[in-house]
């Protein structure tokens, strides 16, 4: 182990969720000291053009040409469901964002998941254009801030909790205020659960606004930080140990 060594893990929507998804929740869930980040464009970009995870229902892809039957994964959540200790998104097309987004996950001690919404210009271009366009941008994303409250369309609007459902509030109406609105707190793991849902079709009438931001941070020790204990407690009691012997030792079996 090489502890000082910054390790990045590159990936993306389909291998991330589909073939190696089941090392992506160990992963997160024995909280590896390195960061992931995960290049999500709804589509099987590098094997031409086939639906993926997270491609939406009724995707027309190269294997789905009548459109996907399938319902996507929502990455941010799988991930909160394996008890992940730093999860936040960024996009490809806002790169002061996407700069933060990456040094807040470098300064994070385990495993970093950072979702990254990225054009595939060849099969799948404009997937997310509603949230990177100047003209849509405001009013479909919410940029989340530890202790800031949640407000988009540049300040007219909020969300709101109402009890534990998350609501829009219009700030000019006169009814509501900031005050009102939802305070971000990314230590709060019941929060970000609901945090991470907030995942409507944006082209629907009514839909909540997608974030962008760190959702949640957790300080939980990371799976070196326990091995490292462990090996150093087998050694004080035993000592370190000759591999050489062991091997030439007589502890052996003979299989038939």
């Amino acid at each position: 182990m090489q502890p000082d060594l910054s390790v990045w893990l590159i990936t993306g929507d389909g291998d991330a969720l589909s073939i190696g998804g089941n090392h992506l929740i160990h992963l997160l869930r024995r909280n590896v000291d390195l960061n992931v980040l995960l290049f999500n464009n709804e589509i099987y970009g590098l094997t031409k053009g086939q639906y993926s995870p997270t491609s939406p229902e009724g995707a027309i892809t190269r294997s789905t040409p009548m459109g996907s039957t399938d319902h996507p994964f929502n990455p941010l959540a799988l991930c909160i469901g394996a008890d992940a200790t730093f999860i936040a998104r960024s996009m490809d097309r806002d790169p002061k964002h996407l700069r933060e987004m990456l040094l807040r996950a470098d300064a994070h001690r385990g495993t970093s998941m950072l979702e990254i919404y990225q054009n595939c210009n060849v099969f799948n271009d404009g997937a997310f254009e509603i949230f990177t366009e100047k003209a849509s941008k405001a009013l479909h994303t919410v940029f989340v801030e530890h202790g800031k409250p949640l407000l988009y369309a540049n300040g007219t609007k909020g969300i709101k909790l109402d009890g534990l459902t998350p609501v829009a509030v219009d700030l000019t109406d006169g009814k509501h205020s900031v005050d009102d609105v939802w305070v971000h707190d990314e230590r709060d793991p019941f929060k970000a659960s609901i945090l991470v849902r907030l995942f409507d079709d944006p082209h629907h009438e009514g839909a909540l606004p997608r974030p962008f931001g760190v959702f949640y941070v957790n300080d939980r020790h990371t799976h070196e930080t326990k091995m490292n204990a462990q090996v150093a407690l087998a050694r004080q009691k035993k000592g370190d140990g000759d591999l050489d012997a062991l091997l030439r030792g007589e502890n052996v079996w003979t299989i038939a």
